[in-house]
């Protein structure tokens, strides 16, 4: 039996061919934080900086190391407001979207 690609595999394979699902990606998981469900805000944003930007080249952006922004993304990170505003200021920025909290 063939093996078959994992999910999260799919999803980073189309973020990377597919500039509308990218910018989907990045707006569901800022929603997904800002409506209060940080776990799959951070595990969507996490699949959306591999597929994108990588960890290396954010943490030179951002000033934070790479490894200390894989922790913050995963399962048990908890980001400080600071580091994940960073974070998101410039991913918005590279691709090129400005989000908005509706009042």
């Amino acid at each position: 039996m063939p093996r078959t690609k994992s999910f999260k595999e799919l999803v980073q394979r189309e973020a990377k061919a597919d500039k509308k699902f990218a910018e989907a990606l990045l707006r569901e998981g800022v929603d997904a934080m800002l409506s209060g469900d940080v776990e799959t805000g951070k595990t969507i944003l996490r699949d959306y900086i591999k597929a994108t930007v990588g960890f290396e080249k954010l943490g030179a952006a951002t000033g934070a190391r790479p490894k200390s922004l894989i922790r913050m993304f995963g399962p048990r990170g908890n980001p400080q407001a600071k580091n994940l505003f960073s974070v998101i200021g410039y991913l918005q920025r590279r691709a090129g979207l400005r989000l908005h909290v509706p009042m």
